[in-house]
């Protein structure tokens, strides 16, 4: 609680010393959401072949944040609810081991310097992911690296290129206390490309990752890398961005034959691939959108831990770890929101996922239904 009232004063420090300088205050702004979860999972199979009882949840999460912004820079901080080693999901469960209606476990979310100059852009600290992609399936929403972020941008006056943008960064996932190259860390470059009157979007990336853990939260039996070549596109059928189609392809060009410490059935699982369609937006209140996205991720496609663990239950708890682990799975997540107000929206979310490899004598399978109900102020 002493840490809790710590950090509030330490948020609302800046709005009380300026609360008489209309000019400053002017150029704070506060931020918040709220969500509203309930959760369904049911066909849960182990890798021994038994099954994971059904299980019904009660969820929420709640974040607040603030920025200062003054001409071409931005200073900010955010909170947000979760289990600190869980970086994946900044949800809580009602009742779920936090004494009787004790408090809560809070967090930073978010902590920044960026700018923008002309086309050049930065971020310093731990923020947003800073490359284009169109779903949670290679880096969940909810992991905020730590590094350094650089971007340039070019605008084009022609028919065929619109925009062109390049973005690149170097965030360190875990330090070693000695030189860079001893970190477990990653780098990415990517380039963004509008093309046709912004009717299709690519955004071909190369991911680096250095000394990254098998198993994470201190459990690893050995370090190893992953080099990914990612191909995204985007591309409008409608105007209004009101269907779109969606593809991703994962290529990890490291050579794991010689690599003892992997299994042989596993050394060649290292492609990925991700299939979207989305029709509508949620721009303004009554609109609706629908999705349905097909995945089919091998294991060392993605970071499975840094990755999405929406769609199945999934993790690494039986090594003291509550990270997910989705990656080696195909499945299928059917999605319709509703914007019900300017400020809220409702959504349904259903997955259907089985594993491509598996661990044990059986594959392990998942089946889940969502329903959240997202405010925003």
């Amino acid at each position: 609680m002493k840490q809790l009232l710590i950090v509030l004063v330490f948020l609302l420090t800046p709005i009380l010393l300026v609360g008489q300088q209309d000019t400053l205050r002017s150029k704070l702004s506060f931020n918040a959401d709220f969500r509203f979860r309930v959760e369904q999972d049911w066909d849960s199979r182990k890798s021994d072949g038994s099954y994971r009882d059904d299980r019904t949840r009660f969820r929420y999460r709640a974040r607040a944040g603030i920025t200062y912004n003054d001409n071409w820079f931005e200073v900010g901080l955010r909170l947000r609810t979760g289990d600190q080693r869980k970086q994946q999901d900044p949800q809580l469960t009602l009742g779920d081991g936090f004494e009787e209606f004790g408090t809560l476990p809070i967090g930073f979310e978010k902590a920044y310097l960026q700018g923008l100059w002309s086309s050049f852009f930065f971020w310093l600290g731990k923020n947003d992911f800073p490359f284009e992609k169109s779903n949670e399936l290679f880096w969940s929403d909810n992991v905020y690296p730590e590094g350094i972020a650089l971007g340039k941008g070019f605008d084009f006056e022609s028919d065929i290129i619109n925009t062109l943008d390049l973005m690149t960064g170097h965030f360190i996932i875990s330090t070693s206390g000695k030189s860079l190259k001893e970190d477990a860390y990653f780098q990415g470059f990517q380039l963004l490309s509008s093309l046709l009157n912004n009717k299709i979007e690519l955004f071909p990336a190369l991911y680096l990752f250095n000394n990254i853990p098998n198993i994470p939260d201190g459990a690893a039996t050995f370090v190893f890398n992953y080099s990914i070549l990612h191909i995204g596109t985007r591309i409008n059928l409608l105007r209004g961005d009101k269907l779109k189609v969606e593809f991703d392809l994962y290529e990890n060009l490291e050579d794991y034959s010689q690599n003892d410490s992997i299994p042989n059935n596993f050394k060649g699982q290292k492609s990925g691939m991700v299939i979207g369609l989305k029709y509508g937006n949620l721009r303004t209140k009554k609109d609706w959108q629908f999705t349905a996205t097909y995945s089919r991720l091998q294991q060392y496609s993605a970071v499975d831990f840094l990755a999405q663990n929406d769609w199945a239950r999934w993790d690494y708890s039986s090594f003291d770890s509550p990270d997910g682990r989705l990656t080696n799975y195909k499945g299928i997540e059917l999605v319709a929101a509703y914007k019900i107000h300017e400020n809220m929206i409702l959504k349904a979310k259903c997955y259907f996922v089985e594993q491509l490899v598996p661990f044990g004598i059986e594959k392990e399978t998942g089946s889940r239904i969502r329903f959240d109900i997202d405010y925003k102020f």
